[in-house]
């Protein structure tokens, strides 16, 4: 077996008297395709805020890539490889779809020495494996919500990470545009990008995943492959409601 990218080693989150997620563990391979589930307040959210640096941990530790990143500041971690999409997406919406891509660029790729026409070049790569090259110099405001969605990877992918964190990527969209998203996902791990997809739709999981993890209360109820994962009871108690 390969050496984790992710480690996440006993990590622990409290607001005030509450406890959020209490020692949770996980190791991430490189390759792989992990799905994380639970309930609406189970701690998915907040552990992939401590995971890429929007909130500190309380407990515990966080390597990636073989190096500690417990302390780290968010923007750091980003620009060591862990990229995460937003279920609700937030682009410039005075900027073009090109545009948008450009500044993420800028922001998580110190150093690039990349020109005009080599940074537009690897943006226009990044969109047509998305399948957005034909809306690069669309102001972001006319994209429709699948689009939109998908933009949201594209940005993601424009820090050329090593991790890519989809988190609810495919919430509220219709079922062929539920299928559009996840091709994307697969097509991307395919390249080798490490994925961490969080989702409530089941299908989805079942499909794209290769281990998933079920999160209740702050704690790891199950974690396996996904028939596994599915055949539990405790998850079908507190993820299903049967």
């Amino acid at each position: 077996m390969s050496e984790a990218l992710l480690r996440v080693d006993g990590v622990s989150k409290r607001f005030g008297g509450f406890t959020a997620l209490e020692g949770i563990s996980v190791d991430i391979r490189p390759g792989e395709r992990f799905g994380l589930i639970g309930p609406n307040g189970s701690g998915k959210t907040t552990l992939i805020n401590c995971i890429s640096g929007v909130l500190p941990s309380d407990g515990g530790s966080i390597r990636f890539n073989g190096e500690d990143i417990t302390r780290l500041p968010a923007y750091k971690r980003t620009r060591r490889g862990i990229a995460r999409s937003f279920q609700v997406p937030r682009p410039f919406k005075s900027m073009t779809v090109l545009e948008n891509l450009l500044v993420a660029i800028d922001f998580a790729v110190i150093g690039h020495g990349l020109s005009t026409r080599q940074a537009d070049a690897e943006v226009f790569e990044i969109l047509d494996k998305i399948g957005l090259a034909g809306k690069a110099h669309v102001a972001s405001s006319q994209l429709s919500q699948v689009e939109l969605r998908k933009m949201e990877l594209a940005r993601a992918m424009a820090a050329r990470p090593k991790l890519l964190i989809s988190d609810e990527a495919m919430a509220g969209l219709a079922g062929s545009e539920v299928d559009e998203v996840l091709d994307v996902l697969l097509k991307l791990n395919a390249e080798g990008i490490t994925v961490i997809m969080i989702e409530h739709i089941m299908q989805a999981v079942m499909r794209f995943s290769e281990r998933v993890m079920c999160l209740d209360a702050g704690r790891v109820i199950c974690e396996g492959t996904p028939q596994q994962v599915m055949a539990d009871k405790g998850v079908q108690e507190a993820y299903l409601g049967a």
